[in-house]
């Protein structure tokens, strides 16, 4: 039979995919039977959405998943709910609670795809209905088999209407039948929202920021997938770390290009580097035209942590790389966060996209050569 490539990144992962996480599944589990409402923090692309399906496959009540990034007002929120509501019970009588909604939505059946489409009355007001559909998914869950309602880049709910969060959690707060979880990409919003005694959503659930997978496991299971192809795997798997820093998503495609190199050429020496070089240059078009979105401050600010693989945003730091002040190096490094293209590392913080630090790296140098 033909030997697949067991490495995966791009999309959600389970089985055999799936690097271990034994202990966050544990800790996810115990937070959420014990009923309590759930806040995941980490950068993009840590493997949450990943990690939140693992630990529910077998929670005994039903899921529901709403990426707040893509939901383009309250009434589309509601709207978004009530459609989910209708797959995940299709044995209830859900016209029947409707009813007595205030606001009574249309509701309709497309005859191609089978879906419910859910369209919101002009001049009806948004928050009743939202209130109502969140009490509905209130009644349908039951305290032995709660609904848990996952909410992914939560910290974009702030864009939808000024004071949304506030009668959000004004809905929510006395629900018993149902698990909330948050995720969010954004730290530092993520955190005012969840941890700010001023914001509605103080301490109402357990604030769980996500790390990078631990490097023991993350190297057995990348010496498990590259054993077939080479020699070496431990020194191959090294090789990746080096490179990608152990970001899940990151280290997971250099494996995927790496484990491909080896198939196809046996013994391939430097398959780490011809694998990095390879993607580099397949974004090339894609990172230029994200370079030049950034305004000069950033792009040294990048610079300097693309050359140095991460650094503390020191006065040497600031003076090398011909920044303005300390406040001006600072301010850099918090829009670059909440961009996603900074994050935290234990050297300070560290471009987040490895091959976006060496696309960098090889175009400042690429002329050097004689």
């Amino acid at each position: 039979m033909k030997k697949l490539n067991p490495f995966k990144f791009g999309s959600v992962v389970d089985e055999p995919y799936f690097t271990n996480r034994k202990s966050e599944l544990t800790q996810i589990r115990q937070i959420l039977n014990s009923g309590n409402h759930l806040i995941m923090i980490s950068p993009r692309r840590f493997g949450k959405t990943s990690l939140i399906r693992k630990a529910l496959q077998d929670f005994p009540g039903k899921v529901m998943f709403l990426d707040i990034q893509l939901v383009n007002s309250v009434e589309d929120l509601a709207a978004q709910c009530l459609k989910r509501i209708y797959k995940l019970y299709p044995s209830e009588n859900i016209r029947q609670f409707i009813k007595n909604f205030r606001f009574i939505p249309v509701i309709s059946l497309q005859p191609v795809t089978n879906e419910i489409d859910i369209s919101i009355q002009p001049g009806a007001s948004s928050l009743p209905l939202l209130e109502d559909v969140f009490n509905l998914m209130e009644k349908l869950g039951t305290e032995t088999r709660r609904l848990v309602v996952v909410m992914d880049e939560f910290q974009d709910l702030l864009r939808l209407e000024k004071g949304i969060d506030r009668k959000l959690r004004s809905i929510i707060q006395l629900h018993k039948n149902i698990n909330y979880i948050f995720i969010g990409s954004q730290e530092s919003m993520m955190r005012e929202i969840f941890e700010k005694k001023k914001s509605p959503f103080y301490h109402f659930g357990q604030v769980y920021p996500l790390q990078k997978i631990g490097i023991n496991d993350f190297r057995t299971f990348l010496v498990a997938g590259l054993q077939d192809v080479s020699k070496s795997p431990e020194v191959v798997a090294e090789e990746i770390f080096s490179f990608s820093g152990g970001h899940p998503y990151y280290t997971q495609q250099l494996a995927y290009m790496v484990w491909n190199i080896l198939k196809n050429t046996p013994g391939e020496k430097e398959s780490v580097s011809q694998a990095t070089h390879e993607t580099v240059q397949l974004h090339d078009y894609d990172y230029e035209r994200l370079w030049n979105t950034y305004n000069n401050t950033d792009k040294k600010t990048m610079t300097g942590l693309a050359e140095l693989k991460g650094s503390q945003i020191t006065p040497v730091f600031q003076r090398e790389y011909q920044l303005e002040s300390s406040s001006t190096a600072f301010s850099s490094v918090k829009r670059l966060m909440q961009k996603g293209v900074v994050i935290k590392s234990e050297r300070g913080c560290e471009m987040d996209d490895p091959f976006f630090r060496e696309w960098i790296v090889m175009r400042r140098t690429m002329y050097l050569q004689p």
